[in-house]
Parts: C-alpha cells; sequence; structure tokens
C-alpha cells in the first residue's frame, strides 16, 4: 500500500523560506492527485495546494498561491513545497496527501481534505 512521509519542516523566522519534501512508496502514478494541507492548533485542517496530472493542474488556497508553489519529482516519487514569505500565521502541522480521485468538477485536483484517503505523519513548521 501507498506511504506517505514529509519532511523539510523547522523553525524558520518570519519572512524566510522553507521547502517541503513528501516521499511516495509503494504505487503511485502522475495519474494520482497530491496535495499539502495544514493544521494549526486549535483550527480545521485546510488544504493549501494540490497537483494532477503530471503537474499539469494545480491548486492552491487564494492566501498561498503567491507564496507556495507545489510541484511533484516523479522520478523520485516525491511531492514538494516551496514556501517563501513566511508569517507566524504559517506556524502548523502540514500533511502529504494522496488520492486517485480527488479531481473536482472543474477539473483541477481539490483542496477538500476530506477527498483524500491516504495520509503521511505531518511535519511541524514554526514561523
Amino acid at each position: 500500500h501507498v506511504q506517505l512521509v514529509e519532511s523539510g519542516g523547522g523553525s524558520v523566522q518570519a519572512g524566510g523560506s522553507l521547502r517541503l519534501s513528501c516521499t511516495a512508496s509503494g504505487y503511485t502514478s502522475s495519474s494520482f492527485c497530491m496535495g499539502w494541507s495544514r493544521q494549526a492548533p486549535g483550527k480545521e485542517r485546510e488544504g493549501i495546494a494540490a497537483i494532477w496530472s503530471a503537474g499539469i493542474r494545480v491548486s492552491y488556497a487564494d492566501s498561498e498561491k503567491d507564496r507556495f508553489t507545489i510541484s511533484r519529482d516523479t522520478a523520485k516519487n516525491s511531492l514538494l513545497l516551496q514556501m517563501s514569505s513566511l508569517k507566524p500565521e504559517d506556524t502548523a502541522m502540514y500533511y502529504c496527501a494522496a488520492d486517485p480521485r480527488a479531481v473536482a468538477d472543474s477539473g483541477l485536483p481539490t483542496l477538500r481534505s476530506e477527498w483524500y484517503r491516504i495520509w503521511g505523519q505531518g511535519t511541524q513548521v514554526t514561523v
């Protein structure tokens, strides 16, 4: 079965950058939707970026689209999230997720966390 392992979290000053990685083991393919969500203490999990169809289709939360970039490294079977201009409100546990069917009616990968059935354990980001 597919397993996801996140890495790259840590502590960074406001305005800094981090790159998160998610390595998949087991079977995944570019046909899978993959995404990043985050959950801050006392808040609901929110989807922030997703990617599908070999990286051709991407979705971003409005508040993150100018600061975060999602990408896939198919050779390494990994998902990346480059984050810049980090703010204290970005502090959260960041999770990687995958699902073969998490595509919205728009044809874009959905940000809705409940659509994803495979999850990693998360990596903490503190700003």
